[in-house]
């Protein structure tokens, strides 16, 4: 069992960057890749970034390639956002979660992952 806590979240002016965190318990953080999707209202939730096991491999959904950063402190138990140039349309509630698959070209299926946290809200002002 894996509980997630995701902090970080709150309202940045375009352009401006944010960095979220998810905190995992327990001792097994390590043989879980982790992803962040996020859900605008009215919208589906949609992928975002995930990273591998030991932090080797990333990967992004275009939309926000190149201005998103994912990385992990397996010593914390910690997965981190970085999110740079943030535009109105990044504003959603995120969210982080553990998967036991370890290969890229599952990540981005909501189905995959087996834990989720509850969620923290970004705001992006125009």
């Amino acid at each position: 069992q894996v509980q997630l806590v995701e902090s970080g979240g709150g309202l940045v002016q375009a352009g401006g960057s944010l960095r979220l965190s998810c905190a995992a318990s327990g001792r097994t953080f390590s043989t879980y890749a982790m992803g962040w999707f996020r859900q605008a209202p009215g919208k589906e939730r949609e992928f975002v970034a995930a990273i591998s096991r030991r932090g080797w491999t990333t990967y992004y959904a275009d939309s926000v390639k190149g201005r998103f950063t994912i990385s992990r402190d397996n010593a914390k138990n910690t997965v981190y956002l970085q999110m740079d140039s943030l535009k109105p349309e990044d504003t959603a509630v995120y969210y982080c979660a553990a998967t036991p698959q370890n290969y890229q070209a599952v990540w981005a299926s909501r189905i995959q992952y087996d834990y989720w946290g509850q969620g923290t809200q970004v705001t992006v002002s125009s």
